[in-house]
């Protein structure tokens, strides 16, 4: 019985290629929008790793430094410093802020303590180290020796930094850290956080310790209503792929009542006619799945923020094209078994 449906597919191979690729289309966005999701987390985790802490420490009142409204003052930073346990410290602020002046972008800014823990790992150019010099996210479009306006304060790049974005893949500006105090809390001694190396081992009044897991479910909580949504997007496509397969499946079973009423004539039973409508609707969504790789891979790069496909979304793929084809067979199941056998011989 497969025959019979290979020898369809290839009759109608018209429809069929642009059932493929109308269907990849829409495999290829579920897999964009797995990536989309997977790479928020990646952003995270990446941000995060770069500091290269044990530990982080923030104010009582805060969740974590990257979404602080509570913060440090240099006494708790000094603290920090001399607290058991402790080899190193800095003072860290996490804020936002704009880069350019007609064209105007949003941007994270980090301001650290130059040569202290946190300072970024530069891939190009050299570090920050005295005031007027930022070392700004591979990806801005900005190259070292350029002067940049950074929400109205004119700064020199001396570096690059490894694509470090966030906040749904908005670039990243390293400050020194009196600079981005001026900038954030008008020159005030305060921070976002601390970052350790070493763990401190005895209470800080005033302060909490969190770990890097703790400060990446931080990071993360703003996202999550934005990855629901993605997530439902998701469910959604699947429908339409799902749909445009049925289509497709009813629309051969309407055009091929005369050869099943042969078919069952001759005492071909419901079960393998069900199987040769199941394998076109496998072989179609199959196919599309494996269009829609490609074609998901070649739209990644258009998008603003990061789009990290993770290995399990292509095992979810070729899962979901398996039932979603033979889910959709079941639109010309009925069709296919309720043909009378009489039309074989030219009847009603």
């Amino acid at each position: 019985m497969w025959l019979v449906g290979v020898r369809d597919l290839q009759f109608r191979r018209r429809r069929f290629l642009i059932a493929v690729l109308a269907t990849s289309v829409v495999f290829a966005m579920t897999l964009i929008m797995a990536g989309m999701s997977h790479g928020l987390d990646v952003e995270i985790d990446n941000i995060v790793a770069s500091f290269k802490a044990d530990a982080w420490v923030v104010d009582q009142g805060a969740s974590g430094p990257f979404t602080a409204t509570k913060f440090v003052q240099d006494d708790d930073v000094e603290a920090v410093r001399n607290a058991a346990g402790v080899r190193d410290a800095a003072a860290m602020i996490t804020a936002r802020a704009t880069i350019g002046t007609t064209s105007v972008k949003d941007v994270n800014l980090i301001g650290f303590e130059p040569g202290g823990v946190g300072a970024p790992q530069i891939t190009e150019g050299r570090a920050a180290r005295g005031s007027g010099e930022i070392v700004v996210d591979s990806k801005i479009d900005a190259d070292v020796g350029d002067t940049v306006v950074i929400s109205g304060r004119r700064e020199k790049v001396v570096g690059n930094t490894t694509d470090l974005r966030y906040n749904f893949g908005v670039h990243t500006v390293f400050m020194p850290l009196e600079d981005a105090q001026a900038l954030s809390f008008a020159g005030q001694p305060l921070s976002s956080g601390v970052v350790t190396r070493g763990v401190p081992r005895e209470r800080l009044p005033g302060l909490r310790v969190l770990t890097n897991e703790q400060v990446a479910a931080d990071l993360e909580r703003p996202t999550q209503s934005g990855k629901q949504s993605i997530d439902f997007i998701q469910i959604l496509l699947w429908v339409v792929a799902a749909g445009i397969i049925a289509l497709i499946v009813y629309l051969t079973a309407l055009e091929r009542v005369r050869d099943f009423a042969v078919l069952k004539a001759t005492g071909t039973s419901n079960g393998t006619l069900f199987g040769a409508l199941a394998f076109q609707a496998v072989v179609l969504s199959v196919a599309s799945a494996v269009v829609a790789i490609a074609i998901a891979y070649a739209l990644s790069p258009f998008f603003p923020f990061r789009i990290a496909i993770p290995g399990t979304a292509f095992l979810i793929l070729a899962a979901v094209a398996i039932v979603v084809g033979m889910v959709s067979s079941l639109a010309g199941l009925r069709r296919a078994i309720g043909v009378d056998p009489a039309l074989a011989f030219g009847g009603a």
